[in-house]
């Protein structure tokens, strides 16, 4: 059985929590990190330690989950690997390429297994449209039109959600965009199989004072021919557009495939629409739904279980150290592109893929 630790006890921590609760494989000894570190080892009935670092630091414990804000996830990371731990980071990996290549590096020396929290890999809608696309039901994929549109004063007035949410002001977390553009990014890689070759992006900060953008337009060219465009805004006004907090819509030479992975997953072709898959709805904005949703939590789950196959050896799809480095890759190439109004060439990945062992 893995012994986890997990830092962090806002919304995500207590998700990995819960999520490693539910397996068998795994046990939970301890979490430290945040104002309600105390709270939620109380409920679980686990041990609070008094910092992240005495939690990585524990021999007790094999494997860590890291889900504090962005910009801590680099150096908790990094303490993992000194003591030998595999780790789990929450998306982003870390929030420049160059940290991200010192976690592959420090991981890779050690023979440890360092996985990123791309759980939507993991969601049975998802994985339709995976199936889909490999399957050849639409033909060769052409363009990916791409929203993730929320309100974040919706989610700061659920305390299940972490309440002031300090951190998404925070310039060392460049909190909007590196919050919700990886999952996008992974989605797309992971669906085509193809890395982004260039991007093009217009930030800006609208409706709040905060010195990270808020608001992104982009294009993405991938190195397979598709094009595909994302419009992600932390401050879409309420009502909102209904189900375009997550959505996706594919274009390919014999089909359509129209996606809410939230919700319906339809497939379009020779004049006609098929619904293919269809969950029941979880709000974005409400913590107690998607605590209680199997649909969320099974992902995680799931995801939790394919990083303990990977640990023990066995090929599984859970992100790996490359994917988080693309990811931030593709973030950075955004702000980068919007800051000189120009076409930024994404990296490739550095030293080749993490194998299936380390």
């Amino acid at each position: 059985m893995l012994r986890v630790g997990v830092t962090g006890s806002g919304f995500m921590g207590r998700t990995h929590v819960e999520a490693a609760r539910r397996l068998s494989t795994t046990e939970i000894v301890a979490v430290a990190g945040g104002s309600r570190a105390a709270g939620l080892a109380e409920d679980y009935g686990i041990t609070c330690e008094e910092d992240t670092q005495a939690l990585i630091a524990r021999p007790d414990i094999d494997a860590v989950v890291i889900s504090t804000p962005h910009h801590c996830h680099v150096d908790e990371a990094l303490l993992a690997a000194e003591h030998g731990k595999h780790a789990l980071v929450e998306k982003p990996l870390a929030t420049s390429v160059a940290d991200c290549d010192r976690l592959v590096e420090a991981f890779a020396q050690r023979q440890l297994t360092l996985a990123v929290g791309y759980h939507q890999r993991f969601r049975e809608s998802n994985r339709t449209v995976r199936d889909l696309i490999q399957s050849g039901a639409i033909g060769p994929v052409r363009a990916i039109q791409m929203s993730a549109l929320f309100d974040i004063e919706a989610l700061r007035q659920d305390e299940g959600f972490g309440g002031g949410w300090d951190w998404w002001k925070d310039p060392r977390s460049i909190a909007h965009l590196m919050n919700s553009a990886p999952h996008n990014v992974d989605l797309c890689r992971w669906w085509l199989e193809s890395e982004i070759q260039h991007v093009a992006a217009s930030s800006g900060t609208y409706r709040e004072e905060n010195p990270n953008e808020n608001t992104t337009m982009a294009l993405l060219v991938f190195e397979c021919g598709a094009t595909a465009t994302y419009w992600s805004s932390s401050v879409c006004p309420s009502p909102g557009f209904p189900g375009e907090d997550f959505r996706f819509r594919i274009m390919g030479d014999g089909g359509l495939i129209d996606a809410n992975p939230f919700g319906e997953i339809r497939l379009g072709r020779d004049g006609d629409w098929e619904l293919v898959y269809e969950q029941a709805h979880v709000a974005f904005d409400d913590s107690t739904a998607a605590f209680t949703s199997d649909s969320r939590m099974q992902a995680y789950s799931d995801q939790m279980q394919a990083w303990v196959d990977r640990i023990e050896g066995r090929q599984s799809e859970v992100g790996d150290a490359q994917d988080g480095r693309a990811g931030v890759v593709a973030v950075t190439g955004m702000l980068e592109a919007s800051a000189c109004q120009s076409v930024v060439h994404c990296q490739s990945p550095a030293g080749g893929r993490q194998g299936d062992d380390g």
